[in-house]
């Protein structure tokens, strides 16, 4: 059974997905808030890859990026962070989220290879269709990392097979049109949509996008099997450059979960 797996079947309620963008101000500070995230409640990490380029991404995820590569990050210094996480932690999972162009130019098969040795779970490709994912799907699969797949408020029921093809761990549900950290959700005009989605797969449905408050948490969490924050959390480490400030915020949202 992979992390993943484990720890959705070990959790009574809702899971926290915390996002952070790794090497984000800098790679001690970066590797300091991870270390603290699983003692402040989260129950899976998303990492952030740093990328020029994030197109998906909204003001304060891209200027992450852009701090991380200035103080030097890069995907053998992103990959180390975790291995040096795993030191010290085997139980969270750990899921990288970003842009296919790192993982191409590092090489899929090495990139794979590297990737699972370090301790990773799961990928999120943020810019791979499912159309062109089969080489990386392939290599992902082959050293048990799941692909995990983004699901929006656009994706038709005709969309849906397609898109679950090939997914594994659990599916990513972008809850608004737009980029990260640009609005909130509506409750009401997305649980048609996961309702309906249930009635396809049995993964579990984490909702992220848009959701920045405890509130906010606890309101998503009706729907979803998991919520996810990010865009929130990255911008307490902008401000305070403190793992403490960080742990607190998660251990806040982790409580509405409760």
């Amino acid at each position: 059974m992979s992390r993943i797996e484990a720890t959705f079947k070990a959790l009574d309620r809702p899971a926290l997905v915390t996002f952070i963008m790794a090497g984000d101000p800098d790679a001690k500070t970066s590797l300091d808030v991870l270390k603290t995230l699983p003692d402040a409640g989260a129950d899976i990490i998303e990492l952030g890859m740093p990328f020029t380029d994030p197109m998906a991404d909204g003001p304060t995820i891209q200027l992450a990026g852009g701090r991380a590569l200035t103080a030097g990050a890069n995907m053998k210094q992103t990959l180390q962070m975790v291995r040096d996480f795993r030191e010290g932690n085997t139980d969270t999972p750990i899921v990288l989220m970003g842009y296919f162009n790192p993982i191409m130019q590092y090489g899929s098969d090495k990139f794979m290879n590297d990737a699972a040795d370090a301790g990773i779970d799961g990928l999120i490709i943020v810019d791979l269709p499912p159309e062109e994912a089969d080489e990386a799907l392939s290599a992902a699969k082959a050293k048990n990392i799941d692909i995990i797949r983004l699901i929006t408020p656009t994706t038709t029921k005709e969309r849906l097979p397609k898109v679950l093809e090939g997914a594994s761990g659990f599916l990513y549900y972008v809850s608004i049109t737009g980029v990260t950290g640009a609005a909130s959700a509506n409750l009401s005009a997305i649980k048609p949509h996961i309702e309906e989605i249930k009635t396809h797969t049995d993964l579990p449905i984490a909702i992220g996008f848009g959701i920045r408050t405890p509130e906010d948490a606890r309101e998503m969490a009706a729907l979803g099997d998991a919520i996810v924050v990010g865009s929130s959390i990255v911008q307490t480490i902008a401000d305070t450059q403190s793992a403490e400030a960080v742990s607190e915020q998660v251990a806040s949202l982790a409580g509405a979960l409760k």
